[in-house]
């Protein structure tokens, strides 16, 4: 089983770094640089999973990639928020309108963005959207380059600490913010294969979640981004490792993102998602 790893998905980062993960899939543990470029490698073959956030497999569904969904974190409704500038003039989302906006755009950002400009009733061509790839947002947004960020951890839980930032939206009062496992039907795993990874997510969740200190320190250790062992703790504690099979209730959430995205324009045809494995079978 050729498992993908990209540095924004904790779950499987560290299954990677811990000791028999996934040990009865003979796993090939297959890194790459960010969560949007999963689609690419699923349809290539060179690997059979990844883990994102929820717009990748949307934005490969709009592809007609074919995606089968496996599995999903909980909500992690701390994981994203937009911030401005402390002196900014821009007090809330109502103020965005016009305005340069730093995010990974075709990432949860996305979405993120589009809810929080649909509760003032605005939409994504409202903003200027600026793609951040792996620039220092927060560089381009204390110095003037955009005027709002989008930001997720493990740079969030810095920003946070910074009195030169204002907090304007936080992900849990807007979107669910879930980690999503899936691949593409063309790569035609077993029901025994997904059940097994289904049950080898949850069990390194668990591990994840029981010992939130030693999951920090493996992710610190390398970590070339400078974030030390308290900061990833803070990030580990932040966020719920319990993964369950999908359902028909996650699968309503995909198809109200892909929804929400058709109506801000991001997506020009529709989306419609299949029900979950677990009710079809």
């Amino acid at each position: 089983m050729k498992i993908g790893v990209h540095p924004n998905n904790l779950h499987l980062r560290l299954a990677r770094l811990l000791p028999g993960a996934f040990v009865d899939l003979q796993p090939i543990f297959v890194s790459y640089a960010e969560g949007r470029d999963t689609a690419v490698l699923l349809e290539s073959g060179d690997i059979d999973l990844g883990g994102t956030g929820s717009t990748p497999p949307l934005e490969a569904d709009m592809r007609g990639l074919g995606v089968e969904y496996i599995a999903a974190s909980a909500p992690r409704p701390a994981n994203g928020a937009i911030f401005v500038r402390r002196d900014s003039p821009i007090g809330s989302v109502a103020e965005l309108k016009g305005r340069r906006i730093s995010l990974i755009d075709g990432s949860f950002h996305t979405y993120l963005l589009a809810r929080s400009l649909e509760g003032e009733g605005m939409t994504l061509p409202d903003v200027e959207r600026v793609e951040s790839g792996a620039r220092d947002s927060l560089a381009d947004l204390l110095e003037g380059r955009v005027d709002a960020w989008v930001a997720m951890s493990p740079r969030l839980e810095k920003a946070l600490e910074r009195d030169d930032i204002r907090l304007i939206v936080r992900c849990g009062a807007t979107i669910p913010n879930r980690s999503l496992f899936w691949t593409l039907e063309r790569s035609c795993l077993s029901a025994a294969e997904i059940r097994a990874l289904v049950s080898e997510l949850s069990r390194i969740g668990g591990k994840i979640a029981a010992d939130p200190r030693a999951a920090a320190t493996l992710l610190a250790s390398g970590d070339r981004s400078g974030t030390d062992i308290d900061a990833w703790e803070k990030v580990v504690r932040s966020r719920d490792f319990t993964v369950v099979p999908i359902d028909d209730e996650i699968i309503a959430e995909q198809q109200e993102e892909a929804d929400t995205l058709l109506r801000h324009g991001h997506f020009d045809t529709p989306i419609v998602l299949k029900r979950s494995l677990e009710t079809t079978k």
